[in-house]
């Protein structure tokens, strides 16, 4: 296996051109072949060659795999790249999903690119450091006895090692540096003096991030659900634990409130205990012997994400706890748990890049403190988020510092974000406003998902179109919020007439994903 994986990385990287310095390497235009789709029939697609270390263009190549719907109005105003987070998440749909939402004369005006980066879909190599990787039934991820934190900790050590094993020789480069550094080439290679960038949660960084690196090569930039650049990503994780049992609880609360329909209680409180009652009976006997506690976190977390799952959870749910019913939870877990290939891949890279882009703790008592003194106060997701993560703490490469995306030489960038997103919390959009000199930050004012524009909010739509038309920004005060949009109404049941979800917000958040 190792030997393979040396030839098929070997037949990957080929010699570059030099690059003149603090430009991106020479690369040839993408040749642009017709792969439209039924949703979007004027899709095109190429690929570029970047180099594997941007430090040393000669030294090899890799290859990125890439999307086009390209403009048609006249007044073109260039390409706007387009990223749905992670890292690890595939952007080349979101190419076709972005022009076919925004409204159709400000889509006409560019040519909207979107991209796998480095290691990520049909780009090459593309990682999979450990196939089946989250196959159930895995162990409890709460590691309330030795033996169940032992188990935990040889699946995240394998996990490292088995990237180390495979990936050695791109590891050292798979980090938000070098996927900046990337889009450069990509801005070269399209014949582009200048690029605009709309990039979704992960997005937000890797764009912030550019911007630093090329401030004078950004037209515009768009941040929708913010990272908060001052805490990747250690503490970005263990503040993500707190806001996600903060929505966790929201998601009871709407239960409770719709127990015409579930039959769970009135009580948020009642309703809490039988949501844990659940986890600690599947703990025992996992539902259809493939949805154990560890699986069931892994299939309520889409609904911290995007409250249009709730009715879908909640039916779940009710179905275990009040008839003892496992079908229901075993095909939510394949819809919204499940992990498949591509999920494989998307972890892969994000390990890779997390893991290289800033220092985590390598001694297991920090991680085992820490997690524990967040899990008394939110016992949602804490430990499972951290074995999520835990591979960084014996990653078998180095680590860079973080990137201080502080910039004042930037077009006045556009940021939106709503008040209880769980993913990217609310105070990394003000903490990012106040970096990018003359930004402006756009609220969804109640909203708790995490992906708010081109979801279906029309206010949060029409300052995204106005300032890709023109530029347009709302006018701030130099203080928080800019402008504030109300969010949109909470879900109803699948019995109620109402819809429970819209059909634009359902496709976003599938481009999306989780864990971003």
């Amino acid at each position: 296996m190792l030997c393979a994986t040396a030839a098929l990385l070997a037949g990957s990287l080929t010699a570059a051109p030099a690059a003149t310095a603090g430009d991106a390497a020479p690369a040839a235009p993408p040749v642009w072949k017709k792969c439209g789709t039924s949703d979007h029939p004027t899709l095109q697609c190429a690929s570029v060659s970047v180099p594997l270390d941007h430090g040393r263009p000669a030294g090899g190549t890799i290859t990125l795999a890439l999307s086009r719907v390209p403009h048609t109005a006249r007044s073109y105003q260039g390409p706007l790249l387009v990223n749905p987070g992670g890292p690890g998440g595939s952007g080349r749909t979101l190419a076709g999903f972005v022009a076919s939402s925004l409204p159709k004369e400000v889509a006409a005006r560019y040519d909207v690119i979107g991209f796998d980066p480095r290691g990520v879909g049909a780009s090459e190599p593309a990682l999979d450091c450990r196939p089946g990787h989250f196959a159930p039934v895995r162990p409890d991820s709460l590691p309330d006895t030795p033996a169940a934190e032992k188990a935990n900790l040889a699946r995240a050590r394998s996990f490292a090692d088995a990237c180390g094993g495979k990936y050695a020789r791109v590891l050292p480069y798979l980090d938000t540096v070098s996927a900046a550094r990337d889009l450069d080439v990509i801005r070269a290679a399209l014949g582009a003096e200048r690029i605009s960038y709309f990039g979704y949660s992960y997005g937000t960084y890797l764009g912030a991030v550019y911007a630093r690196l090329h401030p004078e090569r950004v037209r515009r930039l768009v941040l929708d659900s913010v990272v908060d650049p001052d805490e990747v990503w250690y503490e970005a994780n263990l503040r993500q634990d707190l806001a996600f049992d903060d929505r966790h609880r929201a998601f009871l609360a709407w239960v409770a409130a719709h127990d015409a329909a579930y039959h769970l209680g009135t009580d948020p409180g009642r309703v809490e205990e039988r949501w844990y009652a659940m986890r600690t009976a599947l703990a025992r006997e996992p539902a259809g012997g493939t949805v154990g506690a560890a699986e069931l976190e892994d299939t309520f977390l889409p609904g911290a994400y995007y409250n249009g799952y709730w009715p879908y959870l909640a039916e779940a749910f009710a179905a275990y706890a009040e008839d003892g019913e496992s079908g229901p939870l075993v095909e939510a877990y394949e819809d919204f748990g499940a992990v498949d290939a591509e999920g494989d891949n998307g972890y892969s890279v994000y390990t890779s890049v997390q893991c290289r882009d800033a220092g985590w703790p390598r001694d297991w008592e920090r991680w085992r403190k820490d997690n524990w003194a967040v899990y008394a106060k939110a016992p949602f997701m804490t430990w499972n988020n951290a074995w999520y993560n835990a591979p960084c703490a014996f990653w078998p490469t180095g680590s860079r510092r973080p990137v201080d995306v502080a910039n004042a030489g930037l077009p006045p960038a556009l940021l939106f974000q709503a008040t209880g997103d769980a993913a990217t919390p609310y105070e990394g959009a003000v903490t990012t406003r106040r970096l990018l000199r003359g930004a402006r930050l756009v609220v969804e004012e109640g909203g708790g998902n995490h992906g708010v524009t081109l979801s279906g909010n029309a206010c949060l739509d029409a300052h995204l179109a106005a300032y890709l038309t023109d530029g347009t920004v709302p006018r701030g005060d130099g203080g928080g919020a800019d402008a504030v949009c109300p969010a949109l109404p909470d879900p109803e049941p699948l019995t109620s007439k109402a819809a429970s979800s819209s059909a634009r917000g359902s496709a976003l958040h599938g481009l999306l994903g989780f864990r971003r």
